[in-house]
């Protein structure tokens, strides 16, 4: 009888080979190269999801196209977030996730801005943004330029700082939380 050497996870797993995608098999980057030939900066196709990151000056009209031509017919707007990366040239990234009700497929649209950048809002295509970009403003301090109503939506309007910004200080900035308490919630000093 034989022993069987354990496997380690170099051999469970298959290699995974990158392999060259042709991105203009997808209708939507077609779409959007016919339309705005330099709108798109990066393309990329992974776990079955594509991503389109855009010029943030080509947003507002990218969501239009994607939204209005009956080939794609994204007709919901999913989510609007934001990320931060702080080592990053332009440390903000906007995430728009996309939904196709007719066609049942997904595109996820990202544009990458700097701390004193400010990126068009789309609540002139889809109302439902209104309040995904008050979060990601709220959170983050991303603005949205036309946005109707671009004012906090979790914290309180005197609130200091974006508390999703990864160098934002874990318990908030030193004693603003009980600064914030006692102003605000008087019965809360009495207990």
């Amino acid at each position: 009888m034989s022993e069987e050497k354990p496997k380690t996870n170099a051999e469970e797993k298959p290699e995974e080979k990158e392999e060259k995608v042709d991105f203009d098999q997808f209708i939507e980057v077609r779409k959007i190269k016919e339309k705005f030939p330099e709108a798109i900066e990066d393309l990329n196709y992974f776990r079955d999801e594509l991503t389109i990151r855009v010029k943030k000056e080509f947003i507002v009209d990218i969501c239009k196209l994607l939204r209005d031509d009956p080939e794609t017919k994204y007709n919901f707007l999913t989510e609007v977030i934001g990320v931060h990366y702080p080592d990053r040239e332009k440390p903000f990234e906007v995430v728009y996730h996309l939904y196709s009700v007719p066609f049942s497929k997904r595109v996820r649209l990202k544009v990458w801005l700097s701390e004193d950048e400010e990126v068009e809002s789309v609540c002139c295509v889809w109302e439902a943004a209104n309040w995904y970009e008050r979060e990601a403003y709220d959170m983050f301090g991303i603005r949205f330029a036309n946005h109707p109503d671009l004012r906090r939506i979790l914290l309180p309007e005197d609130w200091e700082g974006f508390p999703l910004r990864k160098d934002y200080p874990l318990e908030g900035p030193p004693g603003y939380r009980e600064k914030w308490l006692k102003e605000h919630l008087p019965k809360y000093n009495k207990l």
